[in-house]
């Protein structure tokens, strides 16, 4: 396979404003010029992390997923992000994976965040998702996935070269966001995309962002500037994930096992 580029989007969110924030992602990505595989936009990106299912839920397919979509095949690229969705009989928090033609696929969040009540609003989802896309396995994740290494687990028989976290992680909790990255990468023996909001969202919470990009050494490639709206491109080198995991197979050791 070859490199894989990947487009990180650090930004605010306006509070429940799906169409404020729409407009506002469709002009950042206007404004990339350079070529890119993949654009990862935080969690909960039409609204924020909003409680309020009854009213900003979109029904499965609606006006965030077409965005995506229309946005993925005008720029030939993959789209990755979470939106509150209605489905059935259910509300999920719902990562949506858009690929350049259009098709998708999605993962609801397994681990509903407690402190936030999020568990009263959605239903937790049960399977993990791993993207094939240009030679590369992708495991997308959400926000408080990330404190629960079992679910991000890389098995031999189950195996991705990339982990993606999508978030609005608080900026109280800006430590440990930065240092379960750096472990999970170090674990899974692969690359490790976590990318947050920055800004206060309508509960008066604070988000510093601190996104990051990590090698499967728990190295950082990238981490943008707290507090800072930046659109940043880094390439993931597939030599330096195949080399390191020959000279330090971890995962011939590992045991493999069903998650769920």
């Amino acid at each position: 396979m070859a490199d894989l580029k990947i487009t990180t989007i650090q930004t605010h969110l306006v509070w429940e404003d799906v169409g404020a924030n729409i407009t506002h992602f469709n002009n950042m990505l206007n404004a990339l010029k350079e070529q890119t595989d993949v654009v990862v936009l935080p969690e909960m990106f039409t609204t924020g992390f909003t409680m309020s299912t009854e009213r900003l839920a979109e029904t499965h397919g609606g006006k965030g997923l077409q965005w995506m979509i229309e946005k993925a095949k005008e720029k030939e690229i993959a789209l990755v992000g979470s939106i509150s969705v209605k489905d059935q009989d259910g509300f999920y928090n719902r990562l949506y994976w858009v690929n350049p033609d259009g098709s998708y696929q999605y993962y609801n969040k397994r681990h509903l965040f407690r402190m936030g009540n999020e568990q009263q609003y959605y239903t937790a989802g049960n399977e993990r998702l791993i993207v094939d896309y240009k030679g590369w396995k992708i495991c997308p994740l959400v926000c408080y996935d990330l404190r629960f290494p079992i679910w991000s687990r890389n098995t031999k028989q189950n195996s991705y070269d990339a982990l993606i976290y999508v978030a609005n992680w608080p900026e109280l909790r800006s430590y440990p966001w930065k240092q379960l990255l750096i472990a999970r990468a170090i674990e899974n023996q692969s690359y490790v995309i976590g990318v947050n909001r920055i800004g206060e969202d309508g509960n008066q919470i604070n988000h510093s962002g601190d996104t990051m990009v990590l090698n499967p050494r728990g190295e950082k490639i990238n981490e943008t500037l707290a507090h800072q709206e930046l659109m940043e491109t880094i390439t993931l080198s597939e030599k330096y994930l195949s080399d390191f995991r020959k000279i330090f197979p971890v995962m011939l050791d590992s045991d493999d096992f069903k998650i769920i």
